[in-house]
């Protein structure tokens, strides 16, 4: 019964010119194996590695051209390594002795069967060969993850730098959450922090010690999604000229960071979800599923639960990802934080370039206060690099701060008012602006501290735009 005795022995590709003995061997190996194929010719072995994966091979040495001494069986064992590195080969002849033996494994084969076998000894033979290659694949695969965890270390890790509530209540969020298996769905603008949010979730996790692989959906294109995620056999597209280990294979044990998933196509978004339910991958090329073991965090920028309104975001996906979401606030809403991580960045680049810049001028760090920040953090950090470059003063002063020019917005038009500008609109609206950012958008607030209504504060917003 087969449910007494699952197959171990994969796939398996049997290679001789005798009949007979491939009746013989399919039979015997069916029993233990996932798929056995049989073929009299060598010839067709390129064609048809290049169309299937297989976990063994069992080639004769001694084809109808050469009976005697191996040679045709040297030249195919060397075909097939040429096609594929990681083959597993067992040759089978019944013309062996010791030299040839150890010839065939200097050239690469894994072991040696004389015929006629004994039908034991050529099992346990194969079920070695394929415990030799899981692992190679293992080894593969942990050669792939050790890279990423050095490159990952070799990243200087940034702390948050932040006092406001709204980030108080993400570092809350990220300790409750951090030593769970939760799926994580970060939101939040571009350069608000998120990946810095997905890293700090992993380094107080139990996953810790294990690799933390990031990903930018937005930069995988749709033909090389699978290859990135899944990995690919050599041979399994036209450009696939080795083997490679995909992200979750690599990802596996530890966590897996999904950036600008918002990006994915419908067509992709159902490979991940797949991926997601059945917990393995198959690399492209083969059939042999991998289990994977992940945990998931995942971003974007982008309105997705407006996206599954509009029906291009699968539903059933989000679900899968957001167990839990922590939403970041723009840099806007924490205005109090502006002056920490300003100074934090001073330090780090005056560090850097080795410039004596010891602080920030009050001055500057009004105007920064008044400036709306489009790109959030990384635009502050960004800015502050820019001056600690170009400053001729031992503090940044407000001249060294360039605020980028073209923003059609209220932000452009408050970070670049000059703060004793007489222009009573040009005043109001930079008050206006200022309240608002000051009490986190929250509109009653800001107009309870102006002294109006808020239908009055309102009809203000809507007559300066902002």
């Amino acid at each position: 019964m087969r449910g007494l005795m699952e197959p171990t022995l994969g796939r398996i590709l049997i290679v001789d010119d005798d009949v007979d003995v491939l009746q013989a061997a399919r039979l015997l190996l069916r029993r233990h194996a996932e798929h056995v194929r049989t073929i009299k010719r060598p010839e067709e072995i390129p064609e048809l590695l290049s169309e299937e994966t297989f976990d063994l091979v069992l080639l004769d040495m001694n084809f109808t051209r050469d009976v005697s001494s191996g040679r045709e069986g040297f030249f195919w064992l060397e075909r097939i390594l040429d096609i594929d590195p990681s083959a597993v080969v067992v040759m089978i002849t019944a013309f062996g002795g010791v030299e040839t033996a150890v010839q065939a494994i200097k050239a690469g084969a894994t072991d040696f069967v004389l015929k006629p076998w004994q039908n034991e000894k050529l099992v346990a033979t194969l079920s070695s060969a394929q415990k030799l290659r899981v692992a190679r694949s293992e080894a593969e695969a942990l050669r792939h993850r050790s890279r990423t965890l050095s490159s990952d270390l070799s990243q200087p890790y940034r702390e948050f730098v932040g006092q406001s509530e709204p980030m108080n209540r993400v570092f809350e969020q990220i300790e409750k959450v951090a030593r769970t298996d939760a799926n994580v769905l970060i939101l939040g603008e571009n350069g608000t922090g998120k990946e810095l949010v997905a890293r700090a979730l992993h380094r107080q996790s139990g996953r810790a010690e294990n690799v933390f692989v990031s990903v930018d959906m937005g930069a995988v294109s749709e033909t090389l999604f699978e290859s990135e995620l899944f990995g690919h056999r050599r041979g399994a597209f036209t450009d696939a000229r080795e083997d490679r280990v995909g992200r979750f294979e690599v990802a596996s044990g530890g966590t897996l960071f999904l950036d600008e998933i918002g990006n994915l196509s419908s067509p992709l978004q159902a490979k991940l979800l797949t991926v997601l339910q059945q917990r393995h991958i198959v690399r492209l090329g083969e059939n042999r599923p991998i289990p994977i073991d992940v945990r998931l965090i995942c971003a974007t920028n982008r309105p997705i639960r407006g996206m599954v309104a509009a029906g291009t975001f699968r539903q059933d996906l989000l679900y899968r990802i957001n167990t839990v979401e922590i939403h970041l606030p723009p840099l806007r809403e924490r205005l109090e934080d502006i002056g920490p991580l300003a100074e934090h960045f001073l330090g780090l680049f005056r560090r850097k370039y080795n410039r004596n810049v010891v602080g920030i001028s009050r001055e500057a760090l009004d105007r920064l206060h008044l400036y709306h920040w489009p790109g959030n953090v990384r635009e502050l950090e960004h800015m502050v690099e820019r001056a600690v470059i170009m400053t001729d003063s031992n503090q940044l002063q407000a001249g060294d701060f360039f605020f980028a020019s073209g923003h059609d917005d209220r932000a452009s038009t408050a970070g670049a008012m000059p703060l004793d500008s007489f222009n009573l609109e040009d005043v109001e609206k930079t008050v206006i602006r200022k309240a608002i950012d000051r009490h986190g958008g929250n509109i009653s607030k800001a107009a309870s501290e102006l002294g109006l209504t808020r239908a009055s504060l309102y009809r203000r917003m809507e007559k300066y735009g902002i």
